[in-house]
């Protein structure tokens, strides 16, 4: 109740009937939105964009109207946060294969292409990424194991300052120590900035807002295996729409959350206490 849905088709089938829907969830990164839907434009297979505007105050759902009429927009009128927002561009896109993408990338022209080429020679996947980097150029430490209670507790609370030792052994094995990203790789969990995977497979967990989806997303797909893609690179910026106080609050909830769900309520609250 209440969404507001701007879609440009009515359009021919031939338009509407693509391989890859893009859904992008945006909250106040207006100028950075800008940079990602033109550089969608200039992709080498037609896709589906959809925008998820969670109303934001400077002007991010005008101009994507005004300056791409062939995104799809959809104004839910308040925050709903990463995961659900990035569901409502689920349950409205078309596309065979989503890719979740942060509204502060920038893909080369070749990325989709390249995600959807892999995905189609590699039916055994469940999903795919690409290499990220910063715009100096250096390469974002991005796709991990999934998080054990353990991890958590060693990264997460003043344990890690008592066992540093153990803590730096932890995220050696969580981080694939090692490896550099400079190769194709497979991991168990993938960046929520950039996640390629069947639309009729990908949900995310509403009872997280913005962190630990990758984590809990994995989880649920166990056994399967993604693919890092090395290339080609993606830039990201990264964080542009979380560096504020209320983010940062909403990261140990979402932890919280996430460990009650997947390691139990006791050992959540062990966390909390920690």
């Amino acid at each position: 109740v209440g969404i507001q849905l701007h879609h440009p088709c009515d359009r021919p089938q031939t338009v509407c009937d693509v391989k890859i829907s893009v859904i992008i969830v945006n909250y106040n990164t207006r100028d950075d939105l800008r940079a990602c839907l033109s550089a969608l434009r200039q992709q080498t297979i037609p896709a589906e964009v959809i925008v998820v505007d969670n109303a934001s105050t400077d002007g991010s759902a005008a101009m994507v109207r005004e300056a791409f009429p062939e995104v799809r927009l959809i104004e839910p009128g308040h925050n709903t946060w990463f995961c659900r927002g990035n569901n409502l561009g689920i349950a409205q896109a078309a596309g065979e294969y989503a890719l979740l993408l942060n509204p502060d990338t920038v893909p080369p022209p070749n990325a989709l292409e390249t995600l959807i080429a892999f995905m189609d020679a590699h039916p055994e996947y469940a999903g795919a990424t690409l290499r990220l980097h910063y715009p100096d150029g250096q390469v974002q430490r991005t796709c991990s194991r999934i998080a054990t209670y353990r991890y958590l507790l060693l990264t997460q609370t003043p344990l890690g300052w008592l066992l540093r030792a153990a803590r730096r052994r932890a995220e050696d094995w969580h981080w694939y120590a090692g490896w550099e990203r400079d190769r194709d790789f497979d991991i168990e969990a993938i960046p929520g900035s950039c996640t390629l995977m069947r639309r009729a497979d990908l949900r995310l967990d509403e009872d997280l807002r913005l962190y630990f989806n990758e984590d809990d997303l994995a989880r649920r797909h166990a056994g399967q295996k993604f693919r890092f893609l090395a290339a080609p690179s993606v830039l990201h910026r990264e964080k542009a729409a979380t560096r504020t106080a209320r983010a940062s609050q909403i990261y140990f909830q979402d932890l919280i959350t996430y460990t009650r769900k997947h390691h139990g309520r006791a050992r959540a609250v062990l966390l909390w206490l920690c």
